[in-house]
């Protein structure tokens, strides 16, 4: 064999197929293959169970391509597709107060979520050893915030981020069982790949692998699937059932011995027909229209497994279906699974050895689909082979399957490096009192783990090579939290009013521990925090004004142990002309205007309960109006008597009492007037109503009074 050829191999669940290609300018031609059967069942949804038994059919099918190409010592092979384990899981982050702001963050959890899906599977099949299992992809399923599904976890606020992925895994013991088959065999692995990646590489362009594709390999006991979108392979799955199950109806419908209705199956799909003899030696023949009705139950059955399977691992129908392997020319397959996808019928299609333009078709070959992995294991064997690379995480070996280029964070997983806790841990909060409400400030949110390659900065997207040292350290804890008056309490619009003419802001007064501060003071622990925002007119005289604040109250008092309202004594309050209370909310530009209130006195509680405190006369003397008086009550505030002009204050108790009225006089007269004694002699006679009278005579309303000097 020389340089530019390569020797492949297809080790199915049935036969092992090898091929040698050759390879130029790009196009290949199969020089030569040959298929060898299995004894026996030696292989199990892809893993090899009887190593010798594989060994001895690959020693044949190498022994026979020697004799016409001479030794073959290396050999390209292909891990299958249902050797694959996929697996669910999810991750969680708490966001409280702490919104997820870079899609770095958003990717480490992803990643936790893998982790947390190795960690399960190792768990289930390998007592928890995580390093069985390699990662070959995974996908998202959903984002959630608190249980609901989102479009993307940036900026969200909630409690709780969580992701759902799907990720598929190759178990080690896979490629060591293959590695040990081969070697008996007397061969070396030349490179490895996957079934699905090599039939996806020969049969979808690399200019269209960004479109969401599914390709499905129906074989013999097993539906391999994988999904293509955005350029690589995305995810993987399996369904066990495949073309025997079909075989099994053929044999049932027509009492058939099972390799008899295997051949009969082929027969009538590529003829259209075939002659039968039933177990009872009964001979017909059979069309391809009684074999779709004797079969569409179970490729109903195939159908809708294959369907929920794609659904599954893709959330939606595909733009297309590539169906490949023997199964795939199960009757009718193509038009039943577009219907179960809702797909129409010419985006399901089976695709054939010509469906590969690289391939020369000058030479005789099997064209159909089961032969296009064998093919494609040769193509993809020198482009893009699945290299064992070996590196370090942390100062600890790691070796990995290249199967996709791979990223720190295939590494991580690889090495189970649970990045979600490597996070720094959230700052101290702070406990204050706001206004007598308790309040928990947050500290700031821990830092990511620092993610170095070759001691350079990197981030969990960077490419890894062979012989890198990837080292994660673990993120910084948050800070307390640094917050400042003005930042927790938020901003306060300063309100400007006018009292007498002067203009007057309304702004916050901030007490810390009963301690006025300034609005960029920073909190600390435990600081009992009160803000003051003048907002009222009572506000206004209390925290700014220097005057003194309105009394509002009415003026009350109790008389004779009655209480009685005077009214007099509340002070006017006027926004913009309007009468107002103290509890008014002020607003911009307001115009406050104060009427102070009056001293009550003696005189105006009388007046106020309509009484007198004098009884009054009126009476001429010398010819002149006089007006004489004398109390009528006795007022009294804790036994002080008062008076008419003494000042009363709110809540006195006041005592009045009726006195007896006595006769007026005309000896009272005297302490309203003033009589001019100048020139006069002492002698004098009293007259009323021009009669002479006495100093003690009485004297009526009216009565003209006057003194003659003699």
């Amino acid at each position: 064999m020389d340089d530019k050829q390569v020797f492949a191999l297809d080790i199915g669940t049935h036969s092992v197929t090898g091929i040698i290609l050759q390879s130029e300018n790009d196009k290949h031609t199969v020089v030569d293959y040959i298929v060898k059967k299995h004894p026996e069942r030696v292989m199990i949804d892809g893993q090899i169970h009887h190593i010798e038994e594989v060994a001895k059919s690959i020693t044949e099918v190498k022994e026979a391509l020697e004799l016409k190409n001479g030794p073959l010592e290396k050999v390209c092979v292909a891990a299958a597709g249902r050797s694959l384990k996929t697996v669910t899981a999810s991750a969680t982050m708490n966001i409280i107060q702490n919104p997820i702001t870079n899609k770095e963050t958003i990717k480490h959890l992803e990643l936790s979520a893998v982790l947390e899906a190795k960690n399960n599977l190792s768990d289930h099949e390998s007592e928890g050893n995580f390093s069985n299992f390699y990662c070959v992809g995974y996908s998202v399923l959903h984002y959630k915030i608190d249980d609901e599904n989102i479009g993307s976890l940036l900026e969200q606020s909630g409690s709780l981020a969580k992701v759902e992925i799907i990720a598929t895994f190759l178990p080690k013991v896979v490629i060591d069982s293959l590695l040990s088959a081969l070697a008996k065999a007397q061969l070396t692995m030349d490179s490895l790949t996957l079934e699905p990646i090599a039939a996806i590489h020969v049969l979808i362009p690399e200019s269209m692998r960004r479109l969401n594709v599914a390709l499905v390999d129906i074989g013999a006991g097993t539906s391999d699937i994988a999904i293509t979108n955005s350029g690589t392979v995305v995810a993987y799955g399996m369904v066990p059932i495949a073309g025997d199950e079909i075989t099994e109806a053929i044999s049932d419908a027509f009492l058939l011995d099972f390799p008899v209705a295997e051949e009969l199956k082929q027969q009538i799909v590529n003829v259209g027909q075939a002659n039968v003899v039933d177990i009872l030696g009964n001979e017909s023949t059979i069309t391809y229209s009684e074999l779709v009705k004797n079969t569409s139950t179970s490729v109903e059955k195939l159908a809708t497994s294959i369907a929920k399977e794609i659904i599954d691992l893709n959330g939606r129908p595909p733009k297309a279906v590539m169906l490949i392997g023997g199964g795939s020319q199960t009757p009718e397959i193509t038009s039943v699974l577009a219907e179960k996808l809702a797909l129409p019928k010419n985006r399901v299609a089976i695709r054939k050895v010509d469906a590969i333009q690289s391939i020369n078709h000058t030479t005789p070959i099997p064209q159909g689909p089961d032969f296009i992995t064998p093919i494609g294991i040769g193509i993809i064997a020198k482009k893009s082979p699945i290299n064992y690379i070996s590196l370090k995480v942390n100062q600890s070996v790691v070796r990995m399957f290249e199967i996709n280029k791979l990223t720190i964070g295939d590494c991580l997983v690889q090495a189970g490096v649970e990045i979600n806790k490597l996070y720094g841990k959230p700052g101290i909060a702070a406990m204050v009192t706001l206004n007598e409400n308790e309040i928990t400030l947050p500290g700031g949110p821990g830092e990511a783990p620092g993610i170095y390659i070759n001691q350079e900065k990197a981030s969990i997207d960077t490419f890894v090579k062979s012989g890198d040292e990837i080292e994660i350290t673990k993120g910084q804890d948050g800070q307390p939290p640094i917050i400042t008056l003005e930042e927790l309490v938020g901003p306060i619009p300063e309100v400007i009013i006018y009292f007498n003419h002067i203009p007057y802001t309304l702004k916050p007064t901030y007490y810390v521990n009963n301690m006025k501060k300034q609005k960029n003071y920073y909190i600390q622990d435990r600081d009992s925090i009160e803000v003051v925002v003048p907002t009222t007119v009572k506000d206004f005289f209390t925290l700014v004004s220097t005057d003194e604040l309105p009394e509002e109250k009415d003026f009350e008092i109790y008389i004779n142990e009655n209480l009685i309202n005077l009214g007099v004594g509340k002070t006017k309050i006027y926004v913009n002309d309007q009468p107002v209370s103290l509890d008014y909310k002020l607003k911009n530009n307001d115009t406050l205007t104060i009427i102070p209130k009056k001293e009550v006195t003696v005189k105006m509680v009388l007046e106020a309960i309509q009484k007198e405190y004098y009884h009054t006369m009126t009476v001429f003397f010398d010819n002149k109006f006089i007006t004489i008086r004398q109390p009528k009550l006795i007022v009294k505030r804790d036994h002080e008597e008062l008076y008419e002009e003494d000042i009363i204050y709110p809540e006195d108790h006041l005592a009045i009492e009726e006195i007896q009225q006595n006769d007026f006089i005309f000896q009272d007269v005297f302490r309203y007037v003033d009589i001019d004694l100048t020139g006069k002699n002492g002698k004098f006679t009293l007259m009323k109503n021009e009669q002479p009278t006495t100093f003690y005579e009485r004297i009526s309303e009216g009565d003209k009074l006057s003194i003659v000097w003699h």
